[in-house]
């Protein structure tokens, strides 16, 4: 049937969190200068932009440098690589209004896979920037270009009045079915009209009803009788209306054919943002292969990475670790394997695609094979961020005594969106918020600290935050060295565990400057217990966080036996962030590589992974 083609919609580009405009443009132009690029910089950046934040960084790149920014990719990169990047930048409605221009006479499945794709919204988008850009009508364009039944559904689809998507005619489902029965399959010859007509202006979802009710009547699907009773362009028009999806166009553009690279580009980079991830499945169970694999074997070079990661994932990851833990015994290696050689945001897809694919719940799956601190570390793996950092929390205050010094750890070196995600899923999976939690497990000053910090409230350092406010704090700072202890505390706290870190650096820079102190000095001398190890822990951060983690780290494994909790927090929830500076501040502290550390301290399956998150020996 032709609903296989309906499915939902999943995108695999999402907005980027902390998203800076200026701060991009100024990495793309640090990419392109001088001799050569760094092309690995320019993909992973666009590639991991939504289309609204690139068009954000294209005006920020004018406003720094006053150039434009696709001009100065398209002179950096060649080839195929080129335009998928530039295709990437363009906003959506300019991308189709390129791709129908270039194909002007040459490419209908361009204009079939566009025009029977696109919304009624994205539909009138691409007229108004047809014209915008090219001083022409879209419409007149595609009549001079095209003709016969072909052009007519072309021109329907055109006006962008199709029904919306939520609008079902239940009284007419049965009598549009009998229609298109009546129109094609019940008499000799086609009425090519009346399919123009329904499937040019009924809305998807009522045409999905209309096909069921279909088959009951022809005893065939509407998919086989379009093929039997139209041909050529038309019939590929109207196959691809009904299945609305870019599927049927997929099969072309992966048979090593080169001329078919446009094909993909367009589809790769004007789904990706819309419903890339239910493609991916439709493609899958249409085809019987992953569309991850599909363009592996049929790409390269930097081309590919941008393609995979576009894609998202690969759904026979799934697959091969079902077949790891199914039978007697469990592939270790290959969960290993998987597991630790893929994104957070790819591992959350493996989770997703193994329920849908597989209905089991991947992570009951992982815990009834695995044991110990494997189990642990690679649920820790799969779960999300903010769900790992929440269970983490929940361990660290459960049980005889509480890890304050993971509470602070993870409290401390977080930033606000984390911070907030974190107890909303603390929320979620416990049914308890977790200031309520930190608040029955802890108290006095130190108390205070945790749920101040557990706000996720911390300043974000304003650029034109007032430099008499720095003299304010840095005088309440000393002043505070000689009050009592009890108001020492307070007045500590209600600066470090408030004001942004580059704000708190320029405020310790300071401070040296006119007390002739360091604040660490202070801390160690006038506070004790949690209260010390929590400010001494901001400032270590403010100061230098890798630094911070990587003495977390040696003091996990130094000595006799190992805090594998900690290595296995920070491990995790570093790997994707500043691991390799942790790496590097590691080595020049303790004059030992983390990878030697790990390798002297750990060992077999567990000691196997850690050592593919640490990337390697230093």
């Amino acid at each position: 049937m032709i609903s296989e083609g309906s499915c939902g919609t999943e995108d695999s580009i999402a907005d980027h969190p902390d998203f800076d405009a200026g701060s991009d443009a100024e990495a793309l132009y640090d990419a392109m200068k001088g001799f050569g690029s760094d092309k690995e910089a320019i993909l992973e950046l666009i590639a991991s932009r939504s289309n609204a934040q690139r068009q954000e960084i294209r005006a920020a790149y004018k406003s720094q440098f006053g150039k434009d920014l696709i001009d100065d990719l398209k002179y950096e990169l060649t080839g195929k690589f080129e335009r998928l990047i530039v295709g990437l930048m363009r906003p959506p409605a300019y991308h189709d209004a390129k791709e129908i221009k270039d194909g002007a006479g040459t490419d209908e499945k361009c204009l079939i896979e566009i025009l029977a794709s696109r919304t009624n919204e994205q539909i009138h988008n691409l007229v108004a920037a047809y014209k915008d850009a090219y001083d022409r009508d879209l419409e007149e364009d595609v009549i001079g270009d095209t003709s016969g039944h072909f052009k007519k559904m072309l021109v329907v689809l055109l006006q962008g009045t199709r029904e919306e998507d939520d609008v079902v005619s239940e009284d007419l489902v049965e009598q549009d079915a009998q229609d298109l029965y009546d129109a094609g399959e019940a008499q000799w010859g086609t009425d090519e009209a009346k399919f123009i007509m329904l499937l040019g202006n009924r809305s998807v979802t009522h045409l999905q009803l209309v096909f069921d009710e279909y088959q009951k009547i022809a005893e065939k699907s509407i998919e086989d009788s379009i093929k039997s009773e139209l041909s050529g362009d038309f019939e590929t028009l109207m196959l691809a209306v009904g299945l609305y999806q870019c599927i049927v166009i997929f099969p072309i553009c992966l048979q090593g054919l080169g001329t078919a690279d446009n094909t993909l580009i367009r589809i790769m980079v004007c789904r990706s943002e819309i419903d890339m991830l239910d493609i991916r499945e439709c493609f899958r169970l249409r085809y019987e292969k992953s569309l991850y694999n599909m363009i592996q074997d049929d790409t390269s070079g930097d081309y590919k990475r941008t393609l995979l990661k576009l894609c998202g994932g690969d759904d026979d990851d799934a697959q091969a670790l079902r077949k790891a833990m199914k039978g007697f015994g469990t592939d270790e290696d290959t969960i290993i394997d998987i597991v630790a050689n893929r994104s957070n945001a790819q591992r959350q897809e493996i989770r997703q695609t193994f329920k849908s694919l597989l209905g089991r719940d991947l992570m009951a799956d992982l815990k009834s094979e695995l044991s110990k601190n494997l189990e642990r570390l690679i649920l820790g793996l799969m779960m999300s961020p903010a769900e790992f950092d929440a269970k983490m929390m929940k361990k660290a205050m459960e049980g005889a005594g509480t890890d304050e010094h993971a509470l602070i750890e993870i409290l401390v070196t977080r930033n606000n969106q984390e911070i907030q995600e974190m107890c909303s899923a603390y929320q979620n999976a416990y049914k308890k918020s977790l200031e309520d939690a930190i608040a029955s497990e802890t108290s006095g000053h130190f108390k205070r600290i945790l749920i101040s910090l557990a706000q996720g409230t911390r300043e974000e350092d304003p650029a034109d935050m007032a430099r008499a406010l720095e003299d304010a704090q840095v005088s309440e700072l000393a002043d505070a060295c000689n009050a009592d202890s009890g108001d020492l505390e307070d007045r500590f706290m209600s600066i470090l565990c408030t004001r942004s870190f580059p704000h708190l650096r320029r405020v310790f820079q300071e401070f040296v400057r006119c007390s002739n102190k360091d604040i660490e000095q202070i801390i160690k001398k006038e506070m004790s217990g949690d209260i010390k190890n929590a400010m001494f822990a901001i400032v270590r951060s403010v100061k230098n966080q890798p630094s911070y983690f990587a003495d977390r780290l040696y003091k996990a494994m130094k000595g006799l036996g190992t805090d594998d909790r900690a290595l296995i927090r920070i491990m995790v929830s570093r790997s994707e962030i500043d691991l390799f500076n942790i790496r590097k501040e590691f080595k020049e502290t303790h004059d030992a590589s983390l990878h030697e550390f790990i390798q002297g301290d750990t060992s077999g399956d567990y000691r196997k992974i850690l050592l593919i998150l640490c990337g390697g020996e230093d």
